[in-house]
């Protein structure tokens, strides 16, 4: 049997010092599609850095592809980073760096060295979201969908074991929300593994993923009872 690539048990899941979910058990196999959603502030973004290494784990045990959560050094963060691929509501990209500029400054950040190997890195990757030719264009250049879509380029790069979308669309309009969903389904569908938080429910209707839910402080599974369009 392959390990989950996460496994949380009892783990509670605090908010600075409120704890915001309490006793947590979630495990997420490699190929799975996971959509997370919840009010805003029920605990969705704390669960989330918790599990990226920004909040610790408190109580409870977790495994993140390979890295225990509870135990988890300062020191260990970047290698859990470059295990996972995160895309943020915000791209959080180098706004005034090129598109390769912001690619490239990930991969010498994780220790990436041979400049012909970065190059063709950097192209697979934009070549799998639709970018290769906006290559050379600023950051701020970019449209909403535009800079996701680097961000999620971004986020292939150490061809990560898990994918962690933090409301990927919520910044963007329905058309792109749904070119956006696309190409996630589309980098799902290659076998990758994603944990999606989102509040759009035109796309958890749109794309059945399974779906779990933050409610009154508890984490639970949730069956989709909504026909497809």
């Amino acid at each position: 049997m392959e390990k989950p690539v996460l496994h949380l048990e009892n783990a509670d899941i605090y908010q600075r010092d409120n704890l915001v979910i309490s006793n947590v058990n979630l495990t997420i196999n490699k190929g799975d599609f996971y959509y997370l959603i919840g009010k805003t502030g029920s605990g969705k973004s704390s669960l989330m850095k918790t599990l990226y290494g920004d909040i610790r784990l408190q109580s409870g045990t977790g495994m993140i592809v390979d890295f225990d959560l509870k135990d988890l050094k300062d020191k260990e963060i970047p290698f859990l980073r470059r295990k996972i691929g995160i895309v943020f509501q915000d791209f959080k990209l180098l706004n005034d760096t090129t598109v390769f500029g912001n690619l490239e400054f990930v991969l010498k950040a994780t220790g990436w060295k041979n400049k012909v190997e970065i190059k063709q890195k950097i192209n697979e990757v934009l070549e799998k979201v639709g970018m290769q030719s906006q290559y050379y264009k600023m950051a701020f250049e970019l449209s909403g969908g535009e800079q996701q879509r680097v961000a999620i380029a971004r986020a292939l790069l150490n061809d990560p074991e898990l994918i962690l979308a933090d409301e990927p669309t919520g910044n963007l309009d329905p058309k792109t929300s749904l070119e956006v969903m696309h190409l996630l389904n589309e980098i799902h569908k290659s076998g990758k593994t994603i944990l999606m938080a989102t509040h759009d429910y035109q796309l958890i209707v749109k794309f059945k993923h399974k779906t779990l839910k933050v409610e009154a402080g508890e984490l639970f599974e949730v069956s989709q009872q909504v026909k497809s369009e």
